[in-house]
């Protein structure tokens, strides 16, 4: 995926930038987590009409605020009313922000490529290295007991107290070794309806915890492949992953596959969803699972079939159709981030929502 790789390169020389003009301040260690190339990169970069150039991640908080995490610019709230953007300069911890979770007493985490940053409306706690959390790419998840988990480049990391402690996951014997970005990154952690916590590994599959052991399962045991990007459970209780390919060393795998609790299937009758990079799975609230399927579409399974989506009212933004983040919202609105900007679903396809909107149908 040269295109990933010139991005990865790009949002590190930007990353340099920001370090030598915030006096000191952290800054993010731009890298996307996604699909791009050159071309599509700088239109969208000179089109500052967008809420950003990458949406990588999105979330509604409980007072019904709409989060965006972009790469460069920091978290995007839309409240219903206005837009605004929280940065370095506001006190985040970085600007490129991968993750958005809420805690019990309301107080909102983002992951960054620099550490977290926890923010209960007025102020924001950074927690980096010097607090127990290092890593680029920081996920954040919050369990039923109320802990507080981030998952990096570095591993996994729990909240104790104000800081973070590393969660060593145990390694599991792979027979071909690859991976996308760092073998044992964290690309994603998910807590299932049996209180277990999977953890989405690069190189190293899918591990699921229940307070007590480990279960692996690798490409062997019938995943796609061994770079877990994603994990959600559906109504039924199955677990779906998203995987995808490795460029350490370059395999064309990938795809999705979805656990009933004994055995792993695939779908290699669906276009795009075998062989492919699938780095976001969403569950809406009528129990529909939605996936991100790069240079296919989106598609939509009802628990019988899939759907797919491939139209949207702005194909120059959506070239690959990599779809980097999802998020209904409490009207039942589906939100979708691109590599190229925001889009909302209509029922039949996707509409680009500048910072200008439209944020509400018509």
């Amino acid at each position: 995926m040269r295109g990933y790789q010139l991005m990865l390169a790009i949002g590190l020389l930007m990353s340099s930038v920001l370090l030598m003009s915030c006096s000191g301040q952290q800054s993010a260690r731009a890298s996307q987590e996604g699909v791009t190339n050159d071309t599509a990169f700088r239109r969208a970069v000179i089109d500052t009409t967008q809420v950003a150039a990458y949406i990588v991640a999105a979330f509604e908080d409980s007072k019904e605020n709409l989060w965006f995490g972009t790469i460069g610019q920091g978290v995007a709230r839309w409240d219903g009313n206005a837009l605004r953007y929280f940065s370095i300069a506001e006190g985040l911890i970085g600007d490129v922000v991968t993750g958005i979770a809420e805690d019990r007493e309301g107080k909102l985490w983002f992951g960054t490529h620099t550490g977290a940053s926890r923010f209960d409306g007025k102020v924001f706690t950074g927690f980096g290295p010097a607090e127990g959390l290092p890593g680029s790419g920081c996920k954040v998840q919050v369990d039923k007991n109320g802990a507080v988990w981030a998952g990096t480049s570095d591993g996994v990391f729990r909240l104790d107290g104000e800081r973070f402690i590393a969660f060593p996951l145990p390694e599991p014997v792979i027979d071909t070794p690859s991976y996308k970005m760092a073998p044992g990154k964290v690309w994603d952690l998910f807590e299932d309806s049996k209180g277990n916590i999977w953890f989405a590994r690069d190189g190293y599959g899918a591990c699921r915890y229940n307070g007590d052991t480990f279960a692996h399962f690798t490409k062997k045991d019938g995943l796609c492949s061994n770079n877990v990007a994603s994990i959600v459970e559906d109504t039924q209780g199955n677990i779906w992953f998203g995987s995808i390919t490795s460029d350490f060393p370059p395999i064309n795998e990938g795809g999705v596959s979805r656990y009933d609790g004994k055995k792993l299937t695939r779908f290699p009758e669906v276009k795009g969803l075998t062989a492919n990079d699938i780095y976001n799975l969403y569950v809406d609230r009528s129990g529909h699972i939605w996936i991100g399927a790069v240079r296919v579409g989106a598609y939509r399974h009802d628990g019988r079939s899939f759907t797919l989506f491939d139209k949207t009212d702005r194909p120059d933004l959506t070239t690959y159709f990599a779809i980097q983040a999802f998020v209904e919202d409490r009207n039942g609105t589906l939100w979708f981030g691109f590599s190229g900007g925001l889009f909302r679903f209509n029922g039949s396809s996707f509409v680009n929502v500048t910072r200008g909107g439209p944020w509400s149908t018509p």
